[in-house]
Parts: structure tokens; sequence; C-alpha cells
């Protein structure tokens, strides 16, 4: 089983899970990340670094979130892997907390 990204790190974006994966299984987006689980080994890492929160074992995924499953799973096979931290989106203090936020979920950069 694997761990989810969930709505919280939309917008927000920490990276402090990244430094902590020993199987690589974060992948970067424009606003957001994901975890692949095909790459995840379930070592409950990750979790615990997420100062947003927003990292569940995916059986725990509240029923509100269960969407992020299959959004992790399909975004992690377009994405590129990230394995070090950066710094967080400008406003994600600003962001973190709020609820509800896919509909700002960028899925494709400018470039």
């Amino acid at each position: 089983m694997a761990f989810v990204v969930t709505d919280n790190c939309i917008l927000c974006k920490y990276t402090d899970c990244v430094a902590v994966c020993p199987a690589d299984a974060f992948y970067e987006g424009p606003n957001f990340l994901v975890i692949s689980p095909d790459d995840c080994i379930d070592c409950d890492l990750c979790p615990v670094e997420c100062p947003a929160d927003a990292i569940y074992q995916e059986d725990e995924v509240p029923a509100d979130q269960q969407g992020f499953i299959e959004l992790n799973a399909e975004l992690s096979k377009h994405w590129p892997r990230i394995t070090e931290v950066k710094t967080p989106l400008n406003q994600a203090k600003k962001w973190d907390g709020v609820t509800n936020k896919i509909q700002y979920l960028e899925t494709q950069s400018d470039e």
C-alpha cells in the first residue's frame, strides 16, 4: 500500500517529505506533489515530515479526498521525479489549511 498526497499540498508544495523518502517516490507538478504507488515502499517517513499534514496512508485517506489516490497514480506517470528539497511556493503559508483547493491544481507547466 502506498502513501497519498492530498488537497492541502496544492498551492503549498512543501518538499520536506522528499528529503526523507528512501524510494524517491515523489513527483513534482507546478503547484503540487504526488507519490507514485509503484515507487512507494510504505515506510511511513513522509507523513511525519509534511508541515501541511497532506500525506495519508492509502487506506486512511479521508472520504472527501479519495480522488487523490487515483490522481497521485496518474500524475506520477507524467511529472518529473523530485529528489531534493526546494523552497515552498511563495504563498504556501496563506494556502496551508485552506480546504477544497482541487480547482487550483495545475497539471501541466507552461514550458
